[in-house]
C-alpha cells in the first residue's frame, strides 16, 4: 500500500485549489508503490499525482530532484515535472510533510518484461543520459561504495540471520569491490533505481520514466548496471533471460553510445548494483518501522550470476 499518509476530503480539496488548473472531478488513493502516498488528481483539464514524501525522502534533497525532473521534461523526456502552485512554489506542505503535484503518466509498468520493452526502455533510459548532460546540479549517491561498506557495518552479523553466508559474500564482494571499483569510468546525473515498476509504456513504447528519488552523480554506466540487474531475472533472482539483457544494452547503445571501457566493466558494476540492492533489502528486513520486506537473497543470487559471469556478456 502507498498510502501512508490518508488526507480529507477537504485537504485533498484546498490543495487542489491552490493551484490553476481547474475544477477538482475525481480523487483517488493509487496504491501501488512503497516509499510515499500518491493520490491521483482529476480536474476538468486533465489528470495529476499528488505525491506527499515519507520519512525515505530527505526533504533537503527535493529541490534537486525538481530541478532535475523539469530539465528532463524540458528536454522532452516523458518525467513527471513538479507544478508551481500559484504562490509559484514546487514544493509545499500538505498534512505536515513535503509534497508536490505532478502530471499523471498514463501507461503500465511491463510486469514481466519481454525483449521489446527491454529494448525500448535501455533506448529510454540513453536519451535520459544524453538529455541529462548539460544538467549541471549535483548530488553524491549515499548508496555507493562509502554507504555500503556503512550498511554492512550496520547489518553486522544479522546478515547470516537471514541466509548463513550471507555475512561472509557481502564482506568478500565489499573488500573485491573496493579495490578493483571502476571510478575512472565518465560520471553523469543516473536515475539509479529504473526496475520495471519505475517505468511506463503503452502500445509497445515507453510513456513515463517515474521515481527520481535516488538519482544522483556517479558512473554513467551504473544506471545501466541497475537496470540490466533488475530487468534480466525471473523471481526470486533466478533464470537468467539473456534475450532481455542483450535487448537492454542494444537499446542503450542506440540512443547513447557505450564505450569499450564501459562494456568491460559491466559484469563489475551489475556485482555493484547486486550489492547495493541486497544490503537495502537486508537492512528493511530488520527494519522495526513499516517497511515492506522483499527478499535480499534475490539479489544475492544474482551477485553470484554477474560474478561468474564472462566479459562478452556485454560485447556489442
Amino acid at each position: 500500500m502507498a498510502v501512508h499518509t490518508p488526507l480529507s476530503a477537504g485537504q485533498i480539496a484546498a490543495t487542489i485549489e491552490s493551484y490553476d488548473l481547474g475544477a477538482l472531478t475525481r480523487a483517488e488513493p493509487i496504491e501501488t508503490g512503497i516509499e510515499n502516498s500518491n493520490y491521483r488528481l482529476d480536474t476538468d483539464r486533465g489528470a495529476w499525482v499528488l505525491t506527499i514524501f515519507e520519512k525515505r525522502v530527505e526533504p533537503l534533497d527535493l529541490p534537486y530532484f525538481a530541478a532535475l525532473l523539469r530539465h528532463l521534461s524540458g528536454k522532452g523526456l516523458a518525467v513527471p515535472p513538479p507544478i508551481a502552485d500559484r504562490q509559484d512554489r514546487l514544493i509545499r506542505t500538505v498534512a505536515g510533510k513535503p509534497a508536490w503535484l505532478v502530471p499523471f503518466l498514463a501507461g503500465r509498468s511491463p510486469l514481466p518484461p519481454t525483449s521489446a520493452d527491454a529494448r525500448e526502455t535501455g533506448r529510454a533510459l540513453g536519451a535520459l543520459h544524453a538529455a541529462a548532460a548539460d544538467f549541471e546540479a549535483t548530488r553524491i549517491n549515499d548508496l555507493s561504495l562509502s554507504g555500503w561498506r556503512a550498511m554492512a557495518a550496520e547489518l553486522g552479523d544479522r546478515a547470516d540471520h537471514i541466509d548463513p553466508g550471507l555475512g561472509r559474500l557481502i564482506d568478500g564482494e565489499l573488500a573485491f569491490l573496493d579495490t578493483h571499483w571502476p571510478r575512472a569510468l565518465p560520471h553523469a546525473t543516473i536515475h539509479a533505481d529504473l526496475f520495471p515498476d519505475n517505468v511506463l509504456m503503452a502500445e509497445g513504447a515507453v510513456t513515463g520514466l517515474i521515481d527520481f528519488y535516488f538519482a544522483c552523480t556517479d558512473i554513467r554506466a551504473y544506471d545501466l548496471a541497475v537496470t540490466h540487474a533488475s530487468w534480466a531475472f525471473g523471481d526470486g533472482g533466478r533464470d537468467f533471460d539473456a534475450g532481455i539483457g542483450r535487448a537492454l544494452v542494444a537499446g542503450y547503445a542506440e540512443t547513447h553510445p557505450l564505450t569499450q571501457a564501459e562494456r568491460t566493466a559491466m559484469p563489475l558494476l551489475c556485482r555493484g548494483a547486486c550489492l547495493r540492492f541486497l544490503l537495502t533489502r537486508a537492512l528493511d528486513w530488520f527494519a522495526e518501522a513499516d517497511v515492506p520486506r522483499k527478499d535480499p537473497i534475490a539479489f544475492a543470487r544474482r551477485l553470484e550470476f554477474y560474478r561468474a559471469a564472462p566479459e562478452r556478456l556485454f560485447a556489442p
